[in-house]
């Protein structure tokens, strides 16, 4: 395809950015920090990791929208794939609206609130972490569901991707296995290694893209 590369580029550059989001995502704890100094570099951190996942996130839809042209509008497992990474994308970007715009902002107003501000605040803080945890379940089995389907493609389209395909497959089937197992915490940490264990993935089909290996149609 003529712009394989701008769609590989677009995948490594989204996957890094993800990596990064979750390298320095802070925890609810450094939102919460006593120091107030300490509190509000947590805040920042929080605003700059989640502006950059939100940056990254059409980035990612992006290059699958080159994979779905490679394949060509005529392929009904193509089209499922690109419309549940949509879907996904979309609960992903309201996570982390809910996560680094939202939230950073209630724990600054409890600062300097007082006692009984403060415990509303908190309240609204918690429902505020279950609306994005909502939306994050969302992301984890759509993403999944949608790599599960691509990979598929690639398995079959492509006799230089096999290997992608069946990296995929692994990964995004390991996840729902361990998610709805109850095995998945959708903390800080479960959530960076799933985000992680996906950018490979990603990564690895922006460099089969970026090298210009055209996929059998």
């Amino acid at each position: 395809m003529k712009h394989s590369r701008i769609y590989g580029i677009a995948f490594i550059v989204g996957a890094l950015g993800m990596v990064i989001t979750m390298i320095f995502h802070p925890t609810g704890s450094d939102l919460l920090h006593q120091n107030r100094e300490m509190a509000q570099r947590g805040e920042m951190i929080a605003v700059a990791t989640h502006s950059l996942a939100l940056f990254c996130i059409p980035l990612l839809f992006y290059g699958f929208w080159g994979v779905y042209k490679k394949f060509g509008k005529d392929s009904p497992l193509a089209s499922a794939a690109l419309v549940s990474y949509l879907f996904a994308a979309f609960a992903v970007m309201c996570a982390g609206i809910f996560s680094g715009l939202i939230a950073p902002n209630v724990t600054n107003q409890m600062l300097s609130a007082d006692e009984s501000t403060r415990k509303l605040l908190s309240e609204f803080l918690h429902y505020n972490f279950l609306i994005n945890q909502g939306f994050t379940k969302v992301f984890v089995v759509g993403s999944s569901i949608s790599i599960i389907l691509w990979s598929v493609l690639i398995f079959k389209k492509s006799k230089f991707a096999k290997a992608i395909g069946i990296i995929g497959f692994i990964i995004s089937g390991i996840s729902l296995l361990a998610f709805f197992a109850g095995h998945l915490k959708l903390d800080v940490h479960g959530f960076g290694l799933f985000a992680f264990a996906q950018s490979i993935w990603t990564i690895l089909l922006g460099i089969f893209l970026f090298t210009q290996q055209k996929l059998k149609a």
